[in-house]
Parts: structure tokens; sequence; C-alpha cells
């Protein structure tokens, strides 16, 4: 399922990011008391009264050399074509500005939810002086400080009572997969070329796929579900409007699918961006399939084999993931996919026998007996899988204080020899037997 979203809007330097910090619980943006400063990452995962929801802070935006009503007008344009709900985030300190009674009007005629959030309240003079902001005609204005923290519960409050319950479209027994990658690696053709018509928008400008589109389809008697993602870049350079609502469809994407496509480039090579993007799929523990496309357009001379074993050094943490190389422009390799993503599926959603599981464990610890650390030495006592997507394995030992992080990883890797876990990553925690 997605999740709601909450915009943050608001003009700079009002607080918005330490806001979105205390909220989300850790500082992901980059706070700073200048205005336009925030570049860094942008969105996070909030979680009030067992609600979770996806907050995204609008701050980012380069405004120098740009009319400074323009950004904020921009800025909030996008959050209300976006957000499930809106925090006009103001400044307490200041007062009023002719800047948010601009905004406050753009969000009065939206018929969004808005929540109007006056910052940097941290004593009781400042509480009183918030209440000038009801003629902003928005409501009642909740006094908070994202610096300490004051009020925010009540903000949380107000938000998990106006989101609402969002409901993805059930597609029963369908394997739901997205593709994602960089800015113009071909995303949206190899959809094409997968559904074999263009029910897809393709275009060689960078960007040109903004939404996450759903397509259902079948193939060889099985029900498949291609969610084409707008390209991501890494996250330094989210720092366009439009391009910060890409991404958080992008990730919602990735969020409610069960396979991540990582489409490469052949022709550019591999790029920083690339580690970026596949990270995301990663951090959401699905299922992953690496992609490369465009092989008809690869340097001259270039090898598969090369190229492959640059992306297993370049991307040490994927090493689980198959590695098929295409051409959407030719079709050569399209027929690859699927049954990658097949595998994948089927490797998340594998259950091992508790009675075989720890028999691989022992035998592991007999092959390899566990190193010592932290003034002693790891005896896994019994093991269980708990979980599937990812396959989740717990290690019922003496102490886990005493599990090298090298010797989790040749667990891994024996359950990975053992069953086929292909494209699938594996989660290994450890518990004190009592």
């Amino acid at each position: 399922m997605s999740l709601p979203l909450i915009a943050l809007v608001g003009a700079p330097n009002v607080g918005k990011s330490t806001l979105f910090n205390r909220m989300v619980g850790s500082r992901l943006s980059i706070v700073e008391d200048t205005p336009g400063v925030t570049r860094d990452r942008l969105y996070g995962t909030a979680v009030w009264l067992t609600r979770r929801f996806r907050v995204v802070d609008t701050g980012g935006v380069e405004i120098a050399n740009h009319p400074f009503q323009v950004q904020i007008r921009t800025q909030a344009e996008i959050a209300i074509e976006e957000a499930d709900v809106i925090v006009f985030v103001v400044d307490g300190k200041l007062g009023i500005t002719g800047d948010d009674r601009v905004v406050s009007k753009m969000l009065y005629r939206s018929g969004k939810p808005v929540i109007l959030a006056v910052n940097k309240v941290d004593n009781a003079d400042r509480v009183a002086d918030a209440q000038e902001f009801y003629s902003l005609g928005l409501g009642d204005p909740i006094p908070v400080s994202g610096s300490h923290g004051i009020g925010v519960g009540d903000l949380l409050d107000r938000i998990v009572s106006l989101i609402p319950d969002k409901q993805d479209v059930d597609y029963g027994e369908a394997i739901t997969f997205s593709l994602i990658g960089r800015p113009n690696v071909g995303k949206s053709s190899i959809t094409n070329a997968l559904l074999g018509q263009d029910r897809v928008i393709v275009s060689d400008i960078a960007g040109t796929t903004r939404d996450s589109i759903d397509t259902p389809f079948q193939a060889e008697g099985k029900n498949y579900v291609a969610i084409d993602t707008a390209g991501l870049n890494k996250r330094g350079k989210i720092f366009e409007s439009i391009d910060k609502y890409a991404a958080i469809r992008s990730l919602a994407a990735i969020d409610r699918s069960q396979v991540a496509v990582v489409v490469l480039d052949a022709s550019t090579g591999i790029l920083d961006q690339d580690r970026h993007v596949s990270g995301y799929a990663l951090e959401a523990r699905k299922g992953i399939v690496v992609v490369v496309n465009k092989w008809d357009l690869a340097p001259k001379g270039l090898e598969q084999g090369e190229f492959e074993a640059e992306i297993k050094s370049r991307f040490k943490f994927l090493d689980f993931a198959e590695i098929i190389f295409v051409s959407a422009k030719t079709g050569k390799g399209i027929d690859k996919i699927l049954p990658a993503i097949e595998r994948a599926y089927e490797g998340c959603n594998r259950r091992i026998p508790t009675s075989i599981l720890n028999q691989i464990i022992q035998d592991a610890q007999m092959m390899n007996p566990t190193p010592e650390f932290n003034h002693g030495r790891l005896k896994i006592l019994f093991s269980n899988q708990v979980g599937i997507n990812p396959p989740t394995f717990v290690m019922f030992c003496n102490n886990p204080a005493f599990a090298h992080f090298s010797y989790t990883r040749y667990l891994e890797n024996r359950l990975r020899e053992s069953f086929d876990f292909t494209g699938t990553p594996i989660s290994i925690v450890y518990r004190m037997r009592k």
C-alpha cells in the first residue's frame, strides 16, 4: 500500500527542515539558517498512533536569481497537487508576512486539508502571539517548536485525524514489479517491450515520465503489474520541486511492488547515481533484478562479462541480484526479464522448514566455527524463519553482542548456497536464548 503524503510548505527559513526532522525522528534533512539550503534527502516516513505516512520537506529550491514569491508559489502548487494533507509552516517570531498571505490564499482555494503550524513558538509569550495567524483563514493555528519538540505531538494528532485510508488496487495473484533508475535509461521503453505495445509515453528527453504508471498484463498465462516510475536522481540532486515529487512517487511505487527492476544504461556506463537509485530498493528490502539496457549501444569491444564484473565490483551490496543484458529497441534479451522477476519473487516468498534450517546452520558452525568477538564467541542454539518479503531468520544464541558482521555474511552465503534466494535480500537477526 502506498502511504499518505504530508507536505510541509512555507517560505524559506521558517523551520520546515527542523520540523521535518522532528516528525520523522531523525536528522535526515540538512538544517542551516540560510534560505534555500535544503538539498539533501527531502522525504521520510513518520509513525504516530500506529499510522504511517510519508513526509516531504518542500525546501531546497535554489532561490538565488529568482523572484522570491514565484519560488514559494511553485512549492505550494506542487504540494497542492501531490499531498493528501498540507502543513503550512509559518514563522511565529516574524508574524504574518506578505508571502504567508499569498500562500494561504492558494491553499484555501485548493480544497485540500491544511494545517497551520506556527513554528519557533518556544515560550508562553509567543503562544499568545501565534493567535494573530487566525486571520489567514486556515483554522486553528497550532503553536510548535521544531527545535524543542513543543507542540509537535498536537500537530501529529491533527495530521493523523486528517489523513485518508489509502487503498491500492487489488491485483490478486499478480506479481507487481517497479522499474527504477536514473532518468533516460529506458524504463518506459522496457515496459513497452514487455507489453508488446506502446502503452507508456516514451521520449528521449530525460524526465518525461513524472508519474508512476500501473499497467496490468498477462504473459505465459501469468499475471503481472508493471509500475513505470519517474527517473530518480541521487538524493543530493533532488532539488527541483517537480523532481522531488517524482521521487516521492517512485519511492511509493517501490514500497508497493514486490520486485524492483534496477535499469542501467550500457551506453553511458555505470554512474554514481545508479548506486544511489539501487540503494532505494535495497533499503525497502525488495526482490531485485538488474537490467542493463541499450546493450546495442554499448562501447565497441565491451564484453558482457567485463560489464557484469564492473557491476559486481561497484554494487557489492547487490551481489544476490540477477543481471540481464537487453536492448529495448531491438527486443534482444527482453524475454529474460519476466522469468528473472518471477525467480526473485519466489525467493522473497520462500519458507524453509525449521528442521532443515537448523541442520544447515549447525553444519555451517561446524565447518567454520564462530570467531571470538567482543570478548566472547557466538554460539547459535536454535534458528527459525519468522517472515518473508524478505526472508527473515532469527538466530537464538548465547549473546547477540558476539555476532561479527563477517560471520553473519557467512551464514547468509550458506543459506544462499543451500536454497534458491536469487534476487532476494536476506535478513538475519540475533536473539538471546532465555
